[in-house]
């Protein structure tokens, strides 16, 4: 997020995102009343981190001027309201074709997600791994009777689940997919648990 940034580059990205088209380094330094070489070094580790991209040159009449642009990872940094479209946009399925549908979809799009990760039954520390991927902070923890849990330490669906606790479906369908097995859920963050725990039952 923009807030981990110095001032300097946050007003640069800034002065970026309003201008769509680009701006020269003469014009950043102008607009922020720094020196030109400031801008440069500040260039150069926006561009190195992704966040901005060296757009079209731009005829002078004498050097051409090299435009710099936000990057599509740069524009990101900028606040966002995915979370207030999830939210309405389950809260409008669920009006719209009932709990019983609702918890049907959730399940195909967790076994659609397993899909897309993995081809065939894996274990629990290749499961746990997949979801770290996906921001769930997840280990696997294996109890006194070396019986593995996946214990994952982020709900990366929480607010919709604290709402719409269909939503937790995905993760079971996700997890019971690539792992071959149906899973209890022995612990959710959703229900005032401390982690969210997964322990899966895998098929005969």
């Amino acid at each position: 997020m923009l807030q981990g940034m110095g001032r300097t580059q946050q007003d640069l990205l800034g002065a970026l995102l309003y201008q769509a088209g680009g701006m020269s380094i003469d014009e950043l330094a102008n607009h922020l009343s720094v020196t030109r070489t400031a801008i440069r070094q500040h260039l150069a580790t926006l561009e190195r981190d992704g966040l901005i991209l060296r757009g079209e040159t731009r005829p002078t009449g004498r050097r051409p001027e090299q435009l710099y642009v936000l990057s599509p990872r740069g524009r990101e940094l900028f606040p966002r309201q995915y979370q207030l479209l999830a939210d309405l946009l389950i809260g409008e399925v669920a009006a719209l074709i009932g709990r019983e549908a609702l918890l049907h979809m959730m399940r195909g799009l967790g076994r659609r997600l397993a899909a897309e990760m993995e081809r065939q039954v894996v274990d629990e520390t290749r499961i746990a791994s997949h979801m770290n991927q996906a921001g769930y902070e997840a280990e696997v923890f294996f109890r006194s009777s070396g019986t593995p849990e996946i214990v994952a330490h982020n709900c990366v669906f929480h607010h919709l689940a604290a709402t719409h606790p269909e939503v937790c479906e995905l993760d079971l369908a996700l997890i019971g997919t690539l792992g071959g097995g149906e899973v209890e859920h022995l612990e959710c963050m959703v229900r005032q648990g401390q982690v969210c725990r997964f322990r899966l039952k895998r098929s005969e």
